[in-house]
């Protein structure tokens, strides 16, 4: 198919993850972004260190939806490496410490998008990734959707 282009990469992280898999309905932002990985209409990444972080939350404050959880994981992300520590020195200074590496990690994968309710802990110094919740990044997709 002449023209085609590829389908938004985006990073996911843990809190839009934990928002989906602990969501009460199908109709909340992160379940929805999540839901649309799962139909390949977008490319969801995350790293290990965000799954071990959701694991671990939803364990402790709603083990009930951990199948939820795995079942999501499963079907709508691709799990990346952590960055080594090595790695995060040069981007110093454009996240908070503990979230520095997947700011990395999204870079370093080429996501244009990270979607996170924390994005105040994100300062990227460069304009090749936006930092949105879920919520800002469907209306993103809706207006691109309104000018077909």
């Amino acid at each position: 198919m002449a023209g085609a282009r590829s389908k938004p990469t985006l990073f996911v992280d843990a809190d839009v993850i934990f928002a989906g898999a602990a969501a009460p309905s199908e109709h909340g932002a992160s379940h929805v972004v999540l839901q649309m990985g799962e139909i390949t209409l977008i490319d969801c990444v995350t790293s290990e260190q965000v799954v071990t972080e959701v694991e671990r939350n939803l364990g402790e404050k709603l083990p009930d939806k951990l199948p939820e959880f795995h079942l999501l994981v499963n079907r709508s992300l691709r799990i990346v490496t952590d960055p080594h520590s090595d790695d995060l020195d040069r981007f110093k200074g454009q996240a908070n410490p503990k979230d520095l590496p997947i700011l990395v990690a999204a870079l370093r994968e080429g996501c244009p998008y990270l979607l996170t309710f924390n994005v105040r802990h994100f300062k990227p110094t460069s304009d090749v990734i936006r930092v949105l919740r879920p919520g800002e990044f469907l209306l993103t997709i809706r207006s691109l959707l309104s000018t077909l």
